[in-house]
Formats: C-alpha cells, structure tokens, sequence
C-alpha cells in the first residue's frame, strides 16, 4: 500500500516485470502511476508490502539500479548542454572515464539528437530539446532499471519514435522499463498495467 498526504492511493496491487520487458502504466488522471513510480524508484516508502529487485544486491537500496526520469527535466539553466550531461555522467556513476567518459557523453547527445547544442546554455533550449537532454542520462550510466513518468512529454513524433527506439533497445539488450503514461509510446512490444479508479488495484504478473 502507497499513501501521499494521509490518502491511500495504491493498496491491493501485486505484479511483476522480466528483464528484457516493458510494463506501461495506464489509467486516467489520479489513478496512481506517477505515485506508483515514485514508489518504485525509492522516493515514497510503502506503508506495506516490499518492492524488490531479483538478483540485485540485498545490502544496496533498490534505486542504486535504477534510473528515474520525472515530470521535471533537472536541467541547470546556467550549465551548458555537455555540463548539464557531464554532471549526470558524475552523479550517477557513468562508466569509464577520461577518453571513455567522454565518449560516452558525445554517443548521447549524437543519440538525442543534441551534439550541434552541446556548447549552449539549458536556459535557452526549447521545451522539446530540454526534455530530451533529461532523458538523454539514461545513456551515460549504466542502470538496468528505467523508471519513466509521462516520458514524451514536450516531445514531438519524431522525438517520441526517436525515445521508443532508445527503449526498445534497452529493452532488447535485457533492461527492464517501467512507464507511466497517458500516449501510445509506440514500443515494439510492451505489456499494459491500467491503475483503475479506486485504492483497491487488483494484480497483474
């Protein structure tokens, strides 16, 4: 069970997700999906019941293996594209470094679609272009686990085609993601979990 503010807002749900697959998280406005992936990514403590990772570390916490993408971009206006990126790179523990590093930093941004702004301030990116520098650090750290809430926001179709191919990549190279959304993402193949109208869920496997 997961409350916010007093409220029960998931109670009564069990399910579970492979590597190498995509759950979509459905259901209308309220329902519970942003709550539901901030629960999963470590910022809201289940009242009860247990969020676990098979074959990850017992002494680590569940999110060490997961990368979150919110409704915020987490950009600093102030930093260019490429430190905006780099600093991400440091913080979430991007493998290699020196050449590597670096290496890794320009294949994201190339990935984005972003290399031709790397020198730009955030500020000054449209809305479109600030979104896909949020998502673009899920290329320069390692992480199994893709938690995405309302992922396509700002983004247009071609952004959104580009994202799907990023995901069904990870997905095909045996990652595991999560997405809460209210658009068809247009992934190759994913499962559907729809949050319903009331507290008590029901389960899905």
């Amino acid at each position: 069970m997961v409350a916010r503010g007093g409220r029960r807002i998931i109670d009564g749900l069990s399910f579970a997700v492979q590597s190498g697959e995509a759950l979509l998280l459905t259901g209308r406005n309220g329902a519970g999906k942003t709550t539901l992936i901030r629960a999963l990514a470590g910022y809201l403590s289940p009242l009860s019941g247990t969020i676990r990772i098979d074959g990850f570390d017992d002494e680590r916490e569940p999110r060490e293996a997961c990368h979150y993408v919110g409704h915020l971009d987490a950009n600093k206006a102030s930093l260019t594209v490429l430190e905006n990126l780099r600093f991400w790179q440091s913080y979430l523990g991007g493998e290699g470094s020196g050449t590597m590093a670096e290496e890794c930093l320009w294949a994201a941004l190339e990935r984005f679609g972003l290399d031709p702004l790397a020198e730009i301030p955030a500020g000054y990116l449209s809305a479109g272009q600030k979104r896909r520098l949020g998502l673009a650090r899920l290329l320069v750290a390692r992480r199994p686990v893709w938690l995405l809430d309302e992922p396509t926001v700002s983004l247009d179709a071609q952004s959104t085609a580009l994202l799907a191919k990023i995901i069904d990549t990870h997905v095909a190279d045996g990652g595991l993601v999560v997405a809460a959304t209210h658009l068809p993402l247009g992934l190759g193949d994913a499962r559907e979990l729809r949050l319903g109208d009331g507290v008590n869920q029901g389960g899905a496997q």
